[in-house]
């Protein structure tokens, strides 16, 4: 059974359709991340399925009810917005329990909740304190917090991260990985634009453009077998290269200025023909040194940049004429203008027709 459902969907704004005859269905106890640049309808899509937005055709369903038209109050749903909006007069625990005493539950039981939501998210000590007393991460944690206590189904979340520095978000979505694991029957569903969130809390991920899914997967499909060239280009950092050429030999090589790929160790989606595609090989795929293994691809290349980023090294070049760079370990000593032979496995590349931008 699905715990939410979203069939059909629009939404326009006047003439401006913002989203698309969406289709999505999220099982109980899920994590669903609804990732893509901004302006694509994510957070407007978690909008309409919270309620604070009315949808122009379709209906939304949680727990096979009806909540197309219910008000955010009735759809059994918690959220946590990109800002805190915490009350700043009241305490951790009053900002905790306002919403409890609005729903007149005893005050024995309000404690409980507030007990229990307290010691998942490490926040017993700050519980007499002011939001104006607290770091951004603890403030988070308390806006978290809020949703908790309500006990709902289905807990949205919308960018709850982006606010913070890169070490507090890595501390931050470790713990509302620990979260899900302790909720394992509550939904989750969570907006982002940072593919690392995604990627890493992620159950499946819907990848959105222009008010429409492009991809809905686990995160190693959507990494390893993109479905189209955008989804690849946007998942995967550095970004995978593109190589423009063309299939000959019914698919079996790939053709480009000074290039030739052998693909027979390729595995399509659909059969392989001659057609201008784009062939994408991810950086950290491309290994240093000769290989000797079957149907590999090697090739010498020039150093053209080498960017040491810590961990790795990012290292710029070309492959025939066309830009062409690729990831080594930190301790590798690379300059600029040394010549280096590289191999990669072409049965880990991606093809893409250069017309519909589709995987083959």
């Amino acid at each position: 059974m699905s715990s939410v459902s979203v069939r059909n969907l629009d939404l326009n704004f006047g003439d401006v359709k913002v989203l698309r005859n969406l289709n999505i269905e999220i099982e109980r106890g899920e994590f669903l991340v609804l990732l893509g640049s901004s302006g694509c309808g994510k957070s407007t899509l978690l909008n309409c399925i919270a309620g604070l937005l009315d949808v122009s055709a379709g209906q939304i369903f949680i727990n096979d009810k009806n909540v197309t038209w219910l008000e955010p109050k009735d759809r059994d749903i918690g959220m946590v917005f990109q800002s805190y909006a915490l009350y700043p007069q009241m305490t951790v625990e009053g900002n905790l329990s306002f919403g409890l005493k609005n729903q007149k539950m005893p005050p024995n039981e309000i404690a409980e909740r507030i007990k229990q939501a307290s010691e998942i998210l490490h926040i017993e000590p700050l519980l007499k304190r002011k939001p104006a007393q607290l770091s951004g991460g603890q403030r988070q944690r308390v806006a978290i917090g809020r949703a908790l206590v309500r006990d709902v189904e289905v807990f949205l979340f919308d960018e709850p991260l982006s606010n913070l520095d890169a070490k507090l978000r890595a501390e931050l979505r470790v713990e509302i990985k620990r979260l899900h694991q302790r909720l394992e029957d509550n939904t989750m569903i969570y907006v982002t634009h940072d593919q690392i969130e995604a990627m890493t809390l992620a159950d499946r991920i819907a990848i959105m453009r222009d008010g429409a899914v492009l991809q809905l997967a686990d995160p190693h499909t959507i990494y390893n077998k993109p479905a189209n060239k955008y989804v690849a280009g946007f998942i995967g950092s550095p970004s995978i290269n593109f190589l423009e050429g063309s299939l000959q030999d019914g698919g079996k090589n790939f053709v480009a200025e000074g290039l030739e790929i052998d693909l027979s160790r390729y595995d399509y989606v659909d059969a392989g023909k001659d057609a201008p595609v784009s062939l994408g090989v991810r950086p950290e795929h491309i290994l240093l040194g000769k290989t000797t293994k079957k149907g590999w691809f090697q090739a010498e290349l020039v150093i053209d940049v080498v960017e040491p980023m810590g961990s790795d090294t990012l290292v710029w070049s070309k492959l025939g004429d066309q830009d062409f760079r690729f990831r080594v370990d930190g301790q590798t000593e690379l300059s600029t203008g040394d010549k280096q032979v590289v191999h990669f496995d072409p049965k880990r590349v991606s093809i893409f027709d250069q017309e519909t931008e589709l995987r083959l």
